[in-house]
């Protein structure tokens, strides 16, 4: 009997000890970063043209947040900002990374900054293995080949687009249309720095997911943590769906036909993730666009706006944060319409539930670990400032705003100088179709004051002088 009791002591204790490692363990992250996709896009914000199943399926067992931002309305910025955690301004990338001439003309780096704070490299100092699969787009494109490799930012390994160095997955454009498919690489097949393949277009997303998925294996055979980007290349143009979602070949309907062939692709990887008892239990997956749809592509839904702009359409994105064995189950499936903060937030927010060590480094991010978990409806506590990208001052002769602040329900627009003036109330007004700025004049004097406060505080870009070429 004696023995039987020590027996089940000693179970007991193994099964507690046991319990209390893998509570303390820290989380897996999958950074599902989508490249060009509209607010309105995924079905679960409202797209009815269109299903994206397993994204949705995400967003019914996770958390759904309607007020996120990103911190750009274009590509690169917005890059650079959900990796650092801070404004990408301050690393002088404010706009697409382009060939060194255009980088030149606009006031903008020609790569981000190696010794800039990084998400990876926090991860990979507390033991993680990192990966990145998918578009980069913070240096290596067009003729600038001397950039630094992805690994120099923290990535045990990576596979990349035309965007990016090291080894690169290059499209083959095939319009069904009986012409051999085109090469599309926009000078990246002659920067060398890695192995090139090529892969048809409606298949690429399908390389960046099962590259990932070889690397979260290998890390769970090392019994590594992981962080892993799978930041596809898609939706952005061209779009070149399979010819059985090619549609009427119009635009838009090409669109859908990409947007639903990422999310069938996408679901390899996420059902590895839920099918896998230890990573369900163990893993966060935070899944948002870079910034707004392209004109007469995707949707903003409700919103004002699209990629380029500083209305809501521009750069306000869908959030879906999932994790089963990490959101408590009667927090599954609820949508946060309240909480107001931005990617580059979600830096130091899974820093702090990776159990990462960050002292010593400023971010414009805050920490907000327990609104991504579900646990509270906070938001950030400064406001949100916005600058245009240089390259983009008008729309069909349309002077855009070059600056904007979100403090609250406010939302306040102006140019460099603090003319034209636009303030909205997004409470009352979410597609900023009335601007109130005559009724509101202390509003407009306390916003437009931080406005412009901020924007003199960080490196200016050649937007304010900019001149297209003729």
């Amino acid at each position: 009997m004696r023995l039987l009791q020590l027996s089940l002591s000693l179970l007991l204790l193994f099964t507690l000890s046991a319990t209390s490692f893998a509570a303390d363990s820290p989380p897996n992250v999958i950074m599902v970063f989508i490249d060009d996709m509209g607010w309105g896009d995924f079905s679960c914000f409202g797209n009815e043209a269109a299903t994206t199943e397993h994204c949705d399926r995400l967003a019914a067992e996770g958390i759904r947040f309607t007020q996120f931002y990103v911190n750009s309305p274009i590509c690169s910025p917005s890059r650079t900002a959900i990796s650092t955690g801070q404004y990408p301004q301050r690393w002088k990338i404010s706009s697409y990374l382009a060939d060194r001439q255009m980088n030149h003309r606009r006031g903008m780096a020609q790569w981000l900054d190696p010794a800039a704070p990084m998400l990876a490299r926090q991860l990979h100092q507390a033991g993680y293995a990192t990966g990145h699969f998918g578009k980069w787009h913070m240096g290596g494109q067009r003729d600038v080949g001397e950039a630094p490799l992805i690994t120099e930012y923290g990535f045990d390994a990576s596979l990349t687009n035309f965007e990016g160095l090291g080894d690169r997955v290059l499209p083959l454009l095939d319009a069904y249309n009986g012409k051999k498919p085109r090469r599309y690489a926009l000078g990246s097949d002659n920067l060398g720095r890695g192995k090139i393949t090529w892969q048809d277009r409606s298949q690429v997303t399908q390389s960046f997911v099962d590259a990932a998925v070889d690397f979260i294996r290998k890390a769970q055979a090392d019994q590594k943590p992981f962080y892993v980007n799978v930041w596809p290349d898609d939706v952005h143009s061209p779009f070149f769906p399979p010819k059985a979602r090619r549609g009427d070949d119009s635009k838009r309907q090409l669109y859908l036909g990409v947007l639903e062939t990422m999310d069938e692709q996408l679901g390899t990887l996420f059902d590895l993730v839920r099918n896998d008892p230890k990573l369900r239990d163990n893993t966060l997956i935070v899944m948002c666009s870079d910034n707004g749809p392209e004109f007469g592509a995707g949707s903003a839904g409700p919103l004002r706006g699209h990629k380029t702009t500083l209305y809501e359409g521009g750069i306000r994105s869908p959030l879906v944060v999932w994790g089963p064995g990490l959101i408590a189950s009667q927090d599954s499936g609820q949508v946060n319409e309240s909480s107001v903060f931005a990617a580059f937030d979600l830096v130091p927010s899974l820093l702090q539930i990776c159990q990462a060590d960050f002292t010593g480094i400023e971010f414009d991010g805050q920490p907000l670990p327990d609104v991504l978990l579900g646990k509270s409806k906070a938001s950030r506590e400064k406001p949100l400032f916005f600058r245009r990208p240089p390259d983009r001052p008008a729309i069909n002769k349309e002077q855009l705003p070059d600056l904007a602040v979100r403090d609250g329900n406010w939302k306040l627009l102006c140019s460099y100088d603090g003319s034209e003036v636009q303030l909205f109330n997004l409470l009352d007004d979410i597609g900023e179709t009335t601007n109130v700025a005559a009724g509101h004049p202390e509003e407009v004097a306390r916003l437009k004051g931080k406005l412009m406060q901020w924007n003199a505080s960080i490196p200016a870009d050649n937007g304010a002088d900019w001149e297209p070429k003729p």
